[in-house]
C-alpha cells in the first residue's frame, strides 16, 4: 500500500470509529451544530439582567445592520454591551476547543488541553507580572503579556523536552509542560497572594469571564486567534499522518518537527489571546474535541470543524447560565465550565476505552 492510501485508509477510520457514517451525515451534523450555536448567540443577546424579548433584539440588530441607530435602552444592551460580549464568546470558545485539539493530536493523549504544555500558566504567569510590575489593568495591554509568556513556556518545554537521543516524544513533552505549568502556576499564586493589588486586578480575570469585554477587546485578540485558525487547519491532514507515529509519518513525506512546531505556534496563539481575553477557562479545550471525535473519528480536518462550532456553544452557554443562576449577580463562565468539566472528566477518565486519535 502506498504512503498516500495508508494515510487516506486511516482517515477512512472516521467513518467507523464516529458515529456518523460518511460525510454527508457528519456535514448534516455540523449544520445542526450551527443551528444550536445560532441559538446560544441569540439567547447570549437576550438573556441577562434585564431579559429583551427576541423581537426587540432583532430588531436592534437589523437597525445596526442598516445604519440607522435609534438608540434607547434595548439597543445600548443588545449592541453595546452584548453584542462584543458574545463575539468574544465565539472567538475565544473556537480557541479554546482547537488549541485543546491540537495538543491532544500532538501529544496523542485524548485527555489532555493546552495546560499540559504549561500554555496557560506561562500566559497567566506574565499577565500577574503585567498587573504587578508595571500597571496595566486591561486587555489591550496584557494581552502582549499573555502571548509572550505563552510564546515562552511553550518554547522551554519544547527546548527541554528535546533534550536526549529520544527527541521530543509526546509523553516527554506532557510531563515537561506539567513541570512548568506547576512551577509558574505556584509562583503566580504566591505573587497573588503577597501583594493584595496584584489579586484584586486578577480576581474576575482569574476565574475566567466574559463579563464587560467590549469591542476593543475584540479587535485587539481576534486577528491573533484567526491566525491560529489558520495554522490549525494547514496541519490538519499532516496531523493525521502524525497520528500513525513519527517513522510511518515521515515515510509518508511528513515534516514531522516542522509540523509539532507549527502546533505550537498555533497553540501559542489561540490559548494565549483566549487567556488574555477571558482568562484561564478550562475544560474546554479538554472535553469539546474528546466528546466531539466520538461522532467525527479520529480525522483531524473533522475535528477542528466541529470543535470551532462547538466549544463557543458550550462557552456562550455557560456565560448565559452564569448570568441567571445567581440573578441579579452574575457567576463566571470559568466557574460554570469547571462544575460541568469536573464531573465529565471524571466518565471520560472511568471510560474502559477512550476515543482513539
Amino acid at each position: 500500500m502506498s504512503g498516500a492510501s495508508t494515510l487516506e485508509a486511516h482517515e477512512d477510520t472516521a467513518v467507523t470509529q464516529g458515529v456518523a457514517s460518511g460525510p454527508a451525515v457528519r456535514s448534516l451534523g455540523l449544520l445542526l451544530a450551527l443551528v444550536l450555536l445560532a441559538a446560544c448567540v441569540a439567547m447570549s443577546l437576550a438573556v441577562g439582567t434585564r431579559s429583551v424579548p427576541p423581537g426587540e433584539v432583532m430588531s436592534a440588530v437589523v437597525d445596526a445592520l442598516r445604519g440607522r441607530s435609534a438608540g434607547g435602552e434595548v439597543q445600548e444592551i443588545v449592541l453595546g454591551l452584548r453584542l462584543p460580549r458574545t463575539l468574544v464568546g465565539l472567538f475565544v470558545g473556537a480557541a479554546l476547543g482547537v488549541s485543546g485539539a491540537l495538543i491532544q493530536a500532538l501529544t496523542r493523549n485524548p485527555l489532555a488541553d493546552p495546560g499540559i504544555l504549561g500554555v496557560n500558566a506561562g500566559a497567566g504567569f506574565l499577565v500577574t507580572l503585567g498587573i504587578g510590575l508595571f500597571g496595566v489593568v486591561d486587555v489591550q495591554g496584557y494581552v502582549w503579556f499573555a502571548l509572550a509568556g505563552a510564546g515562552a513556556a511553550t518554547l522551554v518545554v519544547f527546548t527541554v523536552g528535546t533534550v536526549g537521543r529520544a527527541g521530543a516524544t509526546p509523553v516527554r513533552l506532557m510531563l515537561v509542560g506539567v513541570a512548568v505549568g506547576a512551577l509558574l502556576g505556584g509562583i503566580s499564586s504566591m505573587i497573588g497572594l503577597l501583594t493584595p493589588g496584584v489579586f484584586d486586578g486578577m480576581r474576575f480575570w482569574g476565574a475566567g469571564t466574559l463579563a464587560s469585554r467590549d469591542e476593543h477587546v475584540l479587535w485587539t485578540t481576534a486577528p491573533l486567534i484567526v491566525a491560529g485558525l489558520v495554522l490549525a487547519g494547514l496541519v490538519a491532514r499532516s496531523l493525521n499522518a502524525v497520528a500513525l507515529g513519527d517513522e510511518l509519518a515521515r515515510s509518508l513525506g511528513v515534516r514531522v518537527v516542522r509540523t509539532r512546531i507549527v502546533v505550537i505556534i498555533a497553540v501559542t496563539l489561540l490559548a494565549g489571546a483566549a487567556t488574555a481575553a477571558a482568562g484561564p477557562i478550562g475544560f474546554i479545550g479538554l472535553m469539546v474535541p474528546h466528546v466531539v471525535r466520538w461522532f467525527t473519528g479520529p480525522d483531524q480536518r473533522w475535528i477542528f470543524a466541529y470543535t470551532v462550532v462547538c466549544a463557543p456553544i458550550l462557552l456562550l452557554a455557560a456565560d448565559v447560565l452564569g448570568r441567571v443562576v445567581v440573578w441579579p449577580q452574575e457567576m463566571q463562565a470559568g466557574i460554570i465550565t469547571a462544575f460541568v468539566g469536573a464531573p465529565v472528566l471524571v466518565m471520560l477518565a472511568r471510560r474502559r476505552k477512550l476515543t482513539g486519535l
